[in-house]
């Protein structure tokens, strides 16, 4: 789960099969009792229904662990970024960086670093749309070095400048006017 809808979904689904639950939050849920197998295998129907995983391996729930962290600080985040990811995946999931590091990119093909990368990408893309801040107010906002890091980045990951990105954007915008 990465979104908010997400987690209403899942809470709407439990409700109606009338699981009762302590806490939905970003990939997980806690249960108040334990649920049948019938209860499971409709919940698992239900949620692949709408697009969402049921996940009971220790690893794939690590990794969802992993994601919704970075998710969470990078989209969900109102303060300037100044984190050591590695150092707060390492005490918020309580495991060795190392070992979180070699399981993500043994599971997902991608390391961590790569996932931040996009994931502030797409959170730089969100921003120029807004048009409330300027690339250096969203590459400090991001917390990176410079506008040329933020710059270079977003090129690598969209094969466009943000600069190129937002007047694309602006063109779209006034030619469905």
């Amino acid at each position: 789960m990465v979104s908010l809808r997400c987690i209403l979904a899942v809470k709407e689904e439990l409700r109606s099969l009338g699981i009762k639950f302590v806490n939905v939050s970003l990939g997980e849920v806690e249960i108040f009792e334990k649920i049948t197998k019938n209860q499971m295998e409709e919940l698992r129907r239900n949620l692949k229904h709408i697009g969402l995983e049921l996940l009971e391996d220790k690893r794939n729930i690590l990794i969802n662990k992993i994601k919704n962290e970075v998710v969470t600080l990078i989209h969900h985040s109102e303060s300037i970024l100044k984190v050591n990811f590695s150092d707060h995946l390492s005490e918020q999931l309580g495991y060795d960086y190392t070992y979180l590091s070699n399981l993500f990119s043994d599971v997902m093909g991608i390391t961590i670093q790569q996932f931040i990368i996009f994931n502030k990408i797409e959170k730089a893309k969100e921003l120029l749309l807004y048009n409330e801040l300027n690339l250096t107010e969203i590459s400090y906002k991001l917390d990176y070095s410079s506008v040329s890091h933020l710059s270079n980045q977003f090129k690598k990951v969209t094969g466009l400048t943000p600069s190129y990105f937002k007047q694309m954007k602006e063109l779209r915008r006034a030619q469905q006017k």
